[in-house]
């Protein structure tokens, strides 16, 4: 099981419709005030890392921002929107998103605008699936936020709710749907006022993705910055609370945010968990063992395309984030984590 602890998350923004910032970054600028995480900077800078962020007890240990090469055009026109005025990269942070709208969710409980344990029906209507109607009654929330809906990506019955782990990008996004139906407000308005505004995270927004990202079934995408993502993971090391100390989401609806799930013991409300026996990142694909064996045991993890990373550790009081292109290196959260561990300890 894993050992994970309460913690929350906050992120998201308002959608806007503006040109990306020219690509072109400043002059690659790096801060380190532990020297011993020089190798696991240098090593993330030779993964093709655009941004890197190591916080610990809130203080910043190591920070660094790469522009991207010429040679990245095509990851420039799909993920990439330029730099904010601090110099780092703002990005489309792909499935990562999916943590945030986790967040949401947990807020829209204490609100008492969502139950998770009704179904989806209750907030959409009937026929939001292809599955009969008997068999669609019984998909809950909690199955869509735990990605066992029992629904294929063609949004088709293919197993009982509840019952199989499959990671489901387009049934995932009825999820930004739901809460728009329960709050009776656009994703753009309640993420703005539920999240980005108490955590300061003024270069977080929702954008509509460009025509060269494809369909993956989720046409919006959460445009932000390491320092922004940051300010998410202090807000779960915090309990739910901001900075200025405004509770933004109740320590109760936080923690069930982190619970493993009855189908993936390494997967909690659309949050990946370490310290668990095993991990399923598919059906027919369990792996035996925590997801990073390398990371702490209470290690939380919002994870995205492209190795696009925020990890948190409450009982080190750490957060870690990466953006950029996809790892060369395979074993890329591994390896990381075996510099930091090593470092940090």
């Amino acid at each position: 099981m894993a050992h994970v602890r309460t913690a929350a998350l906050l992120l998201a923004g308002l959608v806007v419709a503006q040109p990306p910032v020219a690509a072109a970054a400043a002059a690659a600028a790096a801060e380190i005030r532990a020297p011993g995480l020089q190798a696991a900077l240098d090593y993330a800078r030779a993964q093709k890392t655009t941004g890197f962020l190591v916080i610990r007890d809130g203080q910043v240990l190591a920070r660094a921002n790469w522009p991207l090469p010429e040679d990245a055009a095509r990851f420039r026109a799909t993920f990439a929107h330029g730099v904010n005025a601090a110099g780092e990269p703002l990005e489309d942070v792909a499935s990562l998103q999916k943590s945030v709208v986790a967040m949401l969710t947990a807020i829209a409980v204490d609100k008492g605008l969502l139950d998770v344990e009704k179904p989806v029906s209750a907030y959409l209507g009937p026929g939001w699936s292809k599955a009969s109607p008997d068999q669609e009654a019984r998909i809950r929330v909690i199955h869509v936020l735990t990605m066992s809906s029992g629904l294929d990506e063609g949004f088709a019955f293919v197993a009982e709710p509840g019952t199989v782990f499959l990671y489901n990008t387009p049934v995932y996004a009825v999820t930004q749907r739901v809460l728009e139906a329960a709050a009776r407000r656009p994703l753009a308005e309640i993420t703005r006022d539920w999240l980005t505004g108490p955590a300061g995270m003024a270069d977080t927004a929702w954008r509509p993705r460009p025509a060269a990202f494809g369909d993956v079934g989720n046409p919006v995408g959460l445009v932000t910055t390491p320092g922004d993502l940051a300010k998410l993971g202090q807000l779960v090391l915090d309990r739910g609370r901001a900075a200025d100390g405004t509770r933004v989401v109740s320590e109760t609806s936080l923690a069930d945010l982190f619970r493993p799930s009855p189908s993936n013991p390494a997967y909690g409300r659309l949050w990946w968990l370490n310290g668990s026996d095993h991990a399923i990142r598919a059906p027919a694909r369990r792996a035996d063992g925590p997801l990073i064996p390398t990371a702490p045991p209470d290690l939380a993890a919002a994870l995205g395309a492209l190795d696009r990373k925020l990890y948190i550790s409450p009982g080190r009081r750490l957060v870690v984030v990466r953006l950029g292109q996809a790892a060369p290196d395979k074993a890329f959260d591994a390896n990381l984590w075996r510099l930091l561990s090593a470092a940090l300890d």
